[in-house]
């Protein structure tokens, strides 16, 4: 038996099989091809649209796949009897690890402020659905077109404003656009069918993939750190360092002597690892980590 698993193809593509190689999985993508390669003969993949994942999961041409919470809300919107069924948030993006904003924007010279401003105004998105409900929940008659891309470029001549995309927001400023408000907020999603959670040996294999995945992310940046201290010295060096629940304590063949093993943010390990040695601590040891399960 297999999973029929959709991984998202376009900006998420990279990012994707890079945390699942992360969590263990092998992805071979080739671009004469839309069905993936993989080192789990138990995962047959098929390179998807983001925009599409949703209805094809729904719809049970796949068991599961991966795709953002803006498509979706998008796919809800326009078919709310097609459900799917999110089993996991993987906060991940194509530039980061982090969430991803669908914004309203306007030109720098445009003098609306907030979306009652933009009334009978021309809104261009690709996220159609959605931006027509926001402007209908907020009493709001508007024009949204759907653009093929390049949507920032589109004010002031071919719209009037835009909802997009952005995890910087860099793109809409060299644009010489202005955010006034946030639509909503999205991240990757793992998704299923009813039909997948049903089957027994599905939902354990979905269960298991989904603990990989967010154990690859847990991981992201950070990094493991032990080192040996005096007993005498210990109290100093546990008050210096940051855990992510406390630091595991093991004694030494030294009764003296003990063994400290934590998890701390990457990014602090050069101002930490120095001042644990000022406080004594011995062998210390930085190392990377590809999981951590919670």
């Amino acid at each position: 038996m297999k999973l029929k698993l959709g991984i998202p193809k376009g900006s998420l593509q990279d990012a994707t099989v890079q945390l699942f190689a992360r969590a263990g999985f092998n992805l071979y993508v080739s671009s004469r091809s839309y069905a993936p390669g993989s080192d789990d003969p138990e995962l047959e993949c098929l390179l998807i649209r983001a925009q599409e994942m949703a209805r094809y999961v729904a719809d049970g041409v796949l068991d599961a796949g991966l795709t953002g919470q803006d498509w979706i809300a998008e796919q809800a919107v326009a078919n709310p009897r097609r459900k799917v069924v999110p089993v996991a948030d993987l906060v991940y993006a194509k530039q980061s690890f982090g969430k991803v904003r669908w914004v309203l924007a306007v030109p720098e010279a445009s003098p609306a402020q907030c979306a009652k401003d933009l009334a009978g105004k021309v809104i261009a998105t690709e996220l159609v659905r959605v931006t027509e409900q926001y402007f209908q929940q907020r009493g709001v008659n508007v024009d949204v077109e759907f653009s093929w891309g390049a949507t920032e470029v589109k004010p002031p001549v071919l719209a009037d404003a835009i909802v997009e995309a952005t995890e910087t927001g860099s793109t809409l400023r060299a644009n010489r656009l202005r955010i006034i408000d946030t639509v909503m907020e999205s991240n990757t999603q793992l998704i299923v069918n009813e039909a997948a959670l049903a089957d027994e040996w599905k939902r354990a294999k979905i269960e298991n993939l989904s603990l990989m995945l967010r154990a690859a992310i847990e991981a992201h940046g950070r990094v493991g750190l032990m080192l040996n201290a005096r007993k005498d010295d210990l109290a100093t060096i546990l008050g210096l360092l940051p855990a992510l629940q406390r630091p595991t304590v093991s004694p030494l063949s030294d009764d003296g002597w003990v063994a400290v093993n934590t998890i701390i943010e990457e990014r602090t390990a050069r101002d930490l690892i120095p001042k644990i040695k000022a406080a004594n601590g011995q062998g210390i040891v930085e190392y990377p980590l590809n999981k951590i399960v919670l």
